[in-house]
């Protein structure tokens, strides 16, 4: 439409008259143009390239101030954002995304950089002042201006749909009009001292599209528009003040770079959440990493508990004494250590710490080491729990106390595990938390559908219950919440993401060895199967007397015992505790049996010395010569994945009181004196087997001797020998210590985790002592303990020293019982299978009983009675202990795996993993960049680099798409944890390879293809410059850019279906997204 106004204007509207087709009909030949505008796009020179070629000059302002560097400091913050965007804009503006996804920007900005050296001049407005947006162009005496304008680009030039609601120009090319904005623009051109000339900034910045880009700026340039916001809102507050000085402590410099950024990431999160958990896998020193956020809070004055097991204590208190042999003693740490069983006591001393008269409420920082062991949040009748009192007089109460919790495996088998640890940082009060979370739903909501999806999980076929399939049913929050709250990785995440070099690699573990023993070679003992059936036909009523309480006392004693639980909804009887805690001796046998045949037969004797006095008390009643009572003990909150309880007389809870009047004694008495008798021919059987007939001993003897004989790693002689039980144990040390001395010359030790230590080596008999004359590489024996001559060839121990040890001096590791959670086989090994080891190589071997595995686990099933056993904890969940047969071949792979590899936690598919989803790494890479190479905000988007695959590390010939949703209507509920930034991984066919649900991944990709290669690659992109023509020819990956976006909305599209069956509602139906223009191209990565 064309309007004219006394021959002296025209109105061009933008409609079905454009300004640039009426700009490509008024330039000529050398003409002269003069714009003043908020932007310049090169876009805008690519659609009037050969129009603008053909020109004499283009004098171009920049009417707000735009690549002016000297002010960019004091500016406030309202104009720097908008004069970033002017620079920016140059590369496109956010309406011209259609041509940027085209993929042509560098041969554009190359070609558009040449032009600007040739014809034209840039200059910007250095104040604040108001300048009208024109376009001038003189044809010799014609003269034609433009206003107003905008900028100059395919929006404003009408060829690209932008958000005006109008764009209509008008036009002027009458002598008068024309010339005051000629005038205007000549006189405000020449005013130096509002003007500043920024040419050679212009095609600076438009260089550096074509200019070739290192991989290493590319992927920080990626990080920083996907965490821009995680830099905005950290202050000196939610960071570590540097200022303390704890980067100069000994800690900080023992510390590996993965563990400075868990240091950093910690400090940030508990300043934010004022909680945290540590989860990183077994083996990545975790003690140390908590050690470095203790040194920060210490700095500043803060008081520090550490509360940990009595068993991994030894470390804890040496760090923190001024002892020759502590490493960190210029650190003069200075925090508490109580242990967890504190929390039952009220009275005494732990550590120096009189309990009576400590303040539990005046504590900064609380460090839970193992704090899996808290997992558990359910009420005990007429008792406050540890948890509760954990609670009740650490968090609430006094200061307000930040809460770092240390587990490898901080989930079991559900979600409140996590849950019920994580409450500890937000006082329980799903409130202060919900508020600082970016995440649609509540906590508990989030926990709740999580659990949902955990149960449908568990009820898939063996075949689909992987850990993938897990994460693929959780959502967006749950992420969300993990990221913010947890940190955990894997070794294999910091072999991939870190400098190896700097650390040393960890060692190759060779294939496991297992051996299959009978019990003994002796013809006329009774073997396993036989043994399994009596142990399987006891009653075990000892451990049942609610069994035989006559009908008309139950209630009396119900009353009494019973506990309410969930809120008065549901009791936990006292009658099902005790049926748990028979199918528990019986289990205990079992292990005890499959551990040694010493363990076995010390147990049997306990046990029918129980009942033998038990039998005795009710004859003496019956006799009128006794008291009245019988008391046992009630078996309450056992971890089960410890064995102590089972070594303590069993004294494993509060007595039970039952008066001998009220019981059915005849029956009671019948029962006990059948277990009686079949524990009295299980014990005369094995009996038979002395030391020189156990042929499990034998074989073990065997195993060491060619072990010092031909070592696997050059001089190394040293062996761990694990057991559950120190009963085995001790049995153990017995029978080899003074053998491998006289035969080999080499020194044994036992560390059983209480005073009953051994060694045959002339040193004092202490945890510390001990272990690093063990490993004195790995403990700095020759620093702290330099007057000790001699080492520990061969440890014997319990599962006292199964976590928070650094024995990587041993590269050969015995299981002489398997335990049955694999979890514990993993940190066993854990022990020596850590990072900068000195072995090149490293041994599990694992006894087994000689039997197949599915007599195996058809036994254990046996043993268990085929019953559900109810929870001991109370929780309403299923319990770890249900034995169903759809779980049988589950089990078994397991096991099988167990004889084939060593598992790593996250590979291990009986519970939940958390390891390596949170993204704590690469936001604290990017604050590391950034102190020191400055602020990438301005750097364009569309950039690209080349790399070369590592299909070793699972980095496969394609490009990553780094995209960001513009589309600001669209539902932002999905499983996304990056939303509104998109990455995906998509071959040279248009598959995909990793899809944008899985960042955490394609992260991990561009971290290890990218970091550390901080020069372009010039193998790697020659050869596609030349497929592409130097840019010119991106079809191939403008068409992979399209095939990437489509993945994104059929991802969505299947979510949205799923969601339609899935607890909580659904995001199917809402907007979605719509295709190639919703999505902006932030950077790609191009994988040759």
């Amino acid at each position: 439409m064309l309007q004219k106004v006394g021959d002296v204007m025209e109105i061009i509207n933008n409609i079905d008259r454009l300004l640039g087709d009426d700009l490509k009909n008024v330039i000529e030949k050398d003409s002269k143009v003069s714009i003043a505008a908020s932007y310049f796009s090169i876009y805008a020179y690519e659609a009037l390239r050969e129009e603008l070629d053909q020109i004499k000059e283009l004098k171009f302002i920049f009417n707000s101030p735009t690549f002016i560097k000297d002010k960019i400091e004091k500016e406030k913050r309202e104009f720097y954002i908008p004069k970033r965007n002017r620079e920016k804009s140059i590369y496109g503006t956010e309406f011209e995304i259609k041509l940027k996804n085209e993929l042509m920007q560098k041969s554009i900005a190359r070609e558009c950089s040449d032009w600007i050296r040739k014809k034209a001049i840039f200059k910007s407005n250095k104040t604040h002042g108001h300048l009208p947006s024109f376009i001038n162009i003189e044809n010799g005496k014609q003269q034609t201006t433009y206003m107003p304008i905008q900028g100059l680009s395919t929006i404003d030039l009408g060829y690209e749909r932008g958000d005006y609601i109008a764009n209509f120009i008008n036009k002027f090319d009458d002598y008068n009009s024309t010339r005051t904005y000629i005038e205007l623009f000549q006189q405000v051109w020449a005013d130096d001292e509002k003007m500043e000339n920024i040419t050679a900034e212009v095609i600076e910045y438009i260089s550096t599209v074509y200019k070739e880009n290192s991989p290493e700026f590319i992927y920080f340039v990626i990080l920083y528009n996907i965490f821009n916001e995680f830099l905005e809102d950290i202050n000196d507050d939610l960071l570590p003040n540097e200022a303390t000085g704890f980067k100069e402590t000994e800690i900080w410099n023992r510390l590996y770079s993965f563990q400075k950024d868990a240091v950093i990431g910690i400090i940030n999160k508990l300043q934010k959440y004022h909680g945290c958990i540590l989860a990183d896998s077994v083996g990545l020193g975790k003690t140390f990493t908590a050690l470095g956020v203790i040194k920060y809070y210490e700095l500043r004055n803060k008081n520090v508990l550490v509360l940990c097991p009595k068993k991994i204590s030894e470390n804890w208190l040496t760090y923190r004494e001024n002892y020759t042999n502590n490493i960190l003693y210029k650190d003069r740490f200075n925090y508490d250590v109580l242990y967890h069983t504190d929390l039952s006591r009220y009275f005494g001393y732990t550590n120096g710490i009189d309990l009576e008269r400590l303040n539990w409420s005046n504590y900064d920082l609380l460090i839970i080491d193992e704090s899996h062991n808290f997992r558990n949040n359910e009420p005990v009748k007429d008792r406050e729990t540890r948890y509760q009192r954990l609670m009740r007089e650490v968090i609430r109460t006094g200061v307000k106390t930040d809460v770092l919790m240390l587990s490898a495996t901080p989930v079991n088998n559900k979600f409140n595990d996590l849950r019920n640890q994580l409450a500890l940082a937000y006082e329980g009060n799903p409130s202060n938390i919900n508020k600082k979370l970016n995440t649609e739903r509540g906590i508990n909501d989030i926990f709740r559908r999580a659990q949902y999806s955990f149960n449908k999980w568990s009820r898939l076929p063996n075949n689909r219950r992987t850990t993938e399939a897990l994460l693929n049913m959780l959502d967006y929050d749950f992420f969300e919440l993990l990221d913010s709250l947890t940190i955990a990785r894997s070794r294999k995440h910091i072999q991939n993401y870190y400098d190896i070099e700097e650390m040393g690699n960890f060692p190759k573990r060779l294939r496991p060895i297992s051996h299959f023993c009978n019990l003994t070679e002796r013809s006329d003992v009774i073997g396993y199967d036989l043994i399994y059936k009596g142990l399987s036909k006891l009653n075990l009523s000892l451990y049942a007397p609610f069994d035989y309480i006559l009908p008309s006392r139950m209630g009396f004693y119900e009353d009494r015992y019973d506990t309410v639980v969930m809120g008065g909804l549901g009791s936990l009887k006292q009658s099902d505790r005790e049926r748990s805690l028979q199918i528990l001796m019986r289990i205990n046998l079992l292990k005890r049996l499959e551990s040694s045949v010493e363990a076995f037969k010390i147990t049997l004797a306990k046990i029918l010395e129980k009942i033998e006095t038990t039998i005795e008390e009710i004859d003496k009643f019956d006799n009128h010569v006794s008291n009245q009572f019988t008391f046992y003990q009630e078996v309450k909150n056992l971890n089960l994945d410890e064995d102590d309880w089972l070594d303590e007389e069993f004294s494993i809870g509060e007595r039970i009181k039952i008066n001998l009047s009220d019981m059915d004694r005849i029956s009671w008495k019948e029962e006990l004196s059948y277990d009686r008798d079949t524990i009295r021919y299980l014990l005369k059987e094995m009996e038979k087997v002395a030391p020189e007939h156990d042929y499990k001993l034998h074989t073990l003897k065997n195993i060491i001797k060619e072990k010092i004989d031909n070592p696997i790693n050059e001089g190394n002689k040293k062996i761990i020998i694990f057991t559950a039980f120190s009963d085995t144990a001790n049995y153990l040390y017995e029978e080899i210590s003074q053998q491998v001395l006289k035969e080999f010359g080499i020194h044994t030790a036992k560390v059983v985790g209480s005073d009953a230590n051994k060694t045959t080596l002339n040193i004092r008999n202490d945890f510390h002592t001990i272990l690093t004359c063990f490993s004195p590489i790995s403990k700095e024996k020759d620093l702290i303990m330099p007057h000790i001559k001699g080492e520990v060839d061969i440890l014997i121990a319990t599962d006292c020293i199964s976590e928070g040890q650094n024995l990587q001096d041993c590269d050969y590791l015995i299981n002489y019982d398997i335990h049955w959670n694999p979890v514990r086989i993993t940190q066993r090994f854990g022990r020596i299978d850590r990072i900068g080891s000195k072995n090149d190589i490293i041994q599990l071997v694992n006894f087994w009983p000689n039997m197949t595995l599915d007599e195996y686990i058809n036994l254990r099933e046996r043993v268990e009675d085929k019953m559900e056993i109810v929870n001991i904890t109370a929780t309403g969940d299923d319990n770890i202990l249900s034995n169903k047969s759809s779980d049988l071949e589950y089990r078994k792979e397991q096991l099988s795996r167990l004889q084939n590899e060593v598992l790593d936690l996250e590979d291990i598919n009986t519970g939940v993993s958390i390891t390596d989803l949170g993204l704590n790494d690469f936001r604290m890479d990017l604050v590391n960049y950034i102190e020191k190479n400055g602020d990438l905000g301005n750097v364009p988007n569309g950039m690209h680099t080349v790399i070369n695959r590592d299909e070793e590390k699972g980095v496969y010939p394609g490009v990553v798409f780094v995209l960001k949703n513009v589309n600001g209507d669209i539902d932002v509920n999905k499983q996304n944890a990056l939303y509104p930034f998109y990455l995906v991984y998509v071959d040279y066919d248009g598959e995909v390879v990793v899809t944008h649900l899985k960042v955490k991944r394609i992260l991990d990709v561009l971290g290890i293809v990218c970091k550390g290669k901080n020069k372009p690659i010039k193998e790697a992109y020659k050869p596609f410059n030349k497929e592409t023509k130097d840019g010119k020819r991106m079809g191939r990956y403008s068409g992979l850019l399209e095939d990437a976006i489509k993945s994104i909305i059929n991802v969505n599209e299947e979510s949205d279906i799923d969601s339609l069956f899935t607890a909580g509602g659904t995001t199917a139906l809402l907007e979605s997204i719509e295709g190639l223009d919703d999505f902006e191209l932030i950077s790609f990565v191009v994988i040759r």
